[in-house]
């Protein structure tokens, strides 16, 4: 697939046009944000990880009938993707109070939620990404009603299957956010979920420790940001591809030095 020009750079992602029209390559970036773009910096190897766990993530949730934009991954920091008309909305989703909802509301921190809770904020980096009520949705045509319910319904099935296969490697999802998009399937509009779900858009504790593995640990200064997506990425079980080409490679080195002695 032929990379064309860039078409959008975000804090996290590059998107680049492909050859196909309906298809175009997100590309990782390892630039890392925090506070509405007012903490900076780059981390070498965050792109990599994320793209590795974001595509896990959108590979099962697809096993399981929720329709994305992921095509395929291409390389170590490129996926293929369909193109999308992003709903210019973040949703939110809470199962744990911690970070603006506990500043907001006077929540204590850690308090788990009877119920999960959806949040709405407008996509909008100059205005920071206000909190808004659904009414605002429909009043402002981002929009329908029918589109929102059915967001709903696939945001609280991702959450069922996100918590169980993340309670299964010993981590709580504390929190995550959400984009969709609208895209033509057998000349009807769909809603399919977009963007990626990664360290980055999740809050993720371990579960006995409690210890930070997301992006939370470069918001707060809690030490590398590294070894906790990649712990993330190893618990998931995606690591293991990795040390099997380095083990290939290393074996293959050592043959061509016996054939050159």
């Amino acid at each position: 697939m032929k990379k064309g020009k860039k078409l959008y750079e975000g804090k996290a992602k590059i998107i680049y046009a492909s050859s196909d029209k309906n298809l175009v390559i997100q590309y990782f970036k390892d630039d890392a944000t925090a506070f509405n773009n007012q903490k900076k910096s780059t981390i070498e190897g965050k792109g990599v990880l994320n793209n590795r766990i974001s595509e896990y993530i959108l590979s099962n949730l697809s096993q399981i009938g929720i329709k994305n934009h992921l095509v395929k991954r291409l390389n170590m920091r490129e996926q293929l993707i369909k193109l999308v008309e992003i709903i210019p909305i973040e949703f939110v989703v809470r199962n744990v109070a911690t970070g603006s909802l506990t500043k907001r509301l006077g929540i204590e921190d850690g308090t788990i939620l009877k119920e999960p809770l959806i949040e709405y904020c407008l996509k909008d980096d100059d205005l920071g990404d206000p909190l808004i009520a659904e009414d605002h949705i429909y009043a402002f045509d981002w929009a329908s009603k029918k589109e929102i319910e059915k967001v709903k319904k696939m945001i609280l099935r991702i959450n069922d299957f996100m918590i169980g296969m993340f309670r299964g490697v010993g981590i709580k999802l504390i929190d995550f956010k959400l984009e969709f998009g609208r895209i033509k399937i057998n000349g009807k509009n769909e809603v399919i979920l977009a963007d990626e779900i990664s360290p980055d858009t999740c809050r993720l504790w371990d579960s006995v420790t409690e210890k930070k593995l997301d992006k939370d640990r470069f918001r707060k200064d809690l030490g590398d940001l590294i070894p906790a997506y990649t712990e993330v990425a190893k618990r998931l079980g995606i690591l293991h591809e990795q040390s099997n080409v380095t083990a290939v490679n290393v074996t293959k080195l050592s043959s061509i030095k016996k054939k050159n002695k």
